[in-house]
């Protein structure tokens, strides 16, 4: 039986999925803004993102290996946060080539960490039969934290510069970390200790699952078409706009963010209801539309109205990882690994799409780069369609098959 949702360790839940995710809110679009401030050139940005997305490819598995193996969920939260934190500081310190790629390769390393001790930790407290309802509220609490910190980073970046947004980032590792504090470890332990332990061959029974590997190519095209869309945005943004570019840049956050709030924890109820498939459709097919709109135009208000498109995008894929992870690992008990290949997946397309879509920008323009990431979003789109099979046990077609039977 799930525990119930207002009991403390619960409760101290809900907090580190928003300040951890208000903490993060700095890495990504705001980057793009601070680094073209600093006369970095759209491939140069590229390559830099690319740094951090290829850290995390590399990191991906050994984090999901470790953070199964491991009885201190907690201890790899909280290194988690402190590394993000440090990551912080070299951006705004040294905004030179050298550390601003630490300090990404770092942001990478902890976000391989982070994610799937978040969700086990999530899993340990809830059990398998509130995990679902569990991952929609953890999704709407990381949209809400993502909301205020777009928010204020961007007042802060307008009011005083883009350096200090990144500082403001350092700072917020102290709300995460006593959000942290409040999981009670004895309880958290004692509900991992419970849950059944990896029978022997099941890293290579879950490695040779179809459905992992279909699952895999489809999140790797749906990354090559997302990841580079918003920060290519940012950088046409900050041409365009000059001194409000921040702001701009918060509303592009924010608004998406509003969405995953509101619909995160239907979208988990649709999915337990009626599989993951359908929700993996419709959240995909958002993809290349985003990505035709921001080609069409580069005016500030289509730009800022067409990324609410990313917030159906963002609830589906928050909302079916960790819930497909969970399905995939039912029988090998490896849910870490699961998701560690998962983001292995979501690292190679991430890093693949920010350093063609720099280079394609640069050598192309903005427009053939936005066309060429919606090409990728329609491939996404194909993909789960051709390939990619319903992984989990559906009540309501269940229950249509009951009534059928009888």
């Amino acid at each position: 039986m799930s525990q119930p949702r207002s009991t403390p360790p619960l409760a101290g839940l809900d907090w580190l999925n928003f300040f951890v995710a208000t903490l993060q809110t700095g890495f990504g679009p705001f980057i793009a803004v601070y680094l073209t401030g600093n006369k970095w050139t759209q491939s140069s940005i590229g390559l830099a993102l690319g740094v951090g997305t290829a850290v995390t490819v590399l990191s991906q598995v050994p984090a999901g290996l470790l953070v199964d193996a491991a009885r201190t969920k907690r201890t790899a939260v909280l290194a988690a946060i402190l590394l993000v934190g440090a990551s912080a500081v070299l951006l705004a310190a040294w905004p030179l080539p050298l550390p601003v790629m630490s300090a990404q390769a770092l942001h990478g390393f902890a976000s391989c960490l982070m994610a799937p001790a978040i969700a086990a930790v999530t899993l340990a407290l809830t059990g398998p039969n509130g995990f679902a309802e569990r991952i929609g509220r953890n999704a709407r609490y990381a949209a809400l934290g993502n909301a205020t910190g777009a928010l204020v980073m961007g007042i802060c970046g307008t009011l005083l510069d883009s350096r200090a947004v990144f500082w403001l980032a350092a700072l917020l590792a102290v709300p995460a970390l006593a959000a942290l504090t409040g999981l009670s470890g004895g309880k958290i332990r004692t509900s991992i200790a419970a849950l059944p332990r990896p029978p022997p061959g099941s890293v290579w029974r879950l490695l040779g699952d179809p459905r992992l590997l279909a699952f895999m190519g489809c999140v790797v095209l749906f990354h090559l078409c997302n990841a580079a869309l918003l920060p290519l945005a940012a950088g046409a943004l900050t041409k365009r706009a000059g001194d409000v570019a921040n702001l701009l840049i918060a509303a592009c956050i924010v608004g998406p963010q509003i969405v995953v709030a509101l619909l995160s924890p239907t979208a988990a109820g649709f999915a337990e209801r009626w599989g993951r498939r359908p929700l993996m459709l419709l959240g995909f097919a958002a993809l290349p539309l985003r990505a035709v709109l921001f080609a069409s135009s580069a005016d500030p208000s289509l730009v800022v109205v067409a990324q609410l498109l990313d917030g159906v995008s963002a609830t589906a894929f928050g909302v079916l990882v960790p819930l497909v992870a969970a399905d995939l690992a039912r029988d090998s008990g490896r849910f870490n690994l699961c998701l560690g290949l998962v983001g292995l997946a979501i690292g190679l397309g991430a890093t693949l799409s920010t350093v063609l879509a720099g280079w394609l920008a640069t050598s192309a323009g903005m427009h053939a780069a936005f066309l060429a990431l919606a090409v990728a979003g329609m491939a996404a789109v194909f993909a789960v369609q051709i390939a990619m099979p319903e992984t989990g046990r559906p009540v309501g077609a269940w229950r249509a098959a009951q009534r059928g039977a009888g």
